[in-house]
């Protein structure tokens, strides 16, 4: 293997380990329950 291709395993594991680890704390539904604010806010409901 490559120099670049070991980098670019290491980073996508970090990314992948990341975005699991927001999934396990709940940023999902942050990121769900902001937007859903935004667009109520944005058509005049809210």
């Amino acid at each position: 293997m490559s120099r670049r291709n070991i980098l670019r395993l290491v980073l996508l594991t970090v990314a992948v380990a990341f975005v699991a680890a927001g999934a396990i704390i709940g940023g999902a539904y942050d990121v769900y329950a902001k937007a859903a604010r935004i667009c109520s806010e944005c058509i005049g409901l809210g």
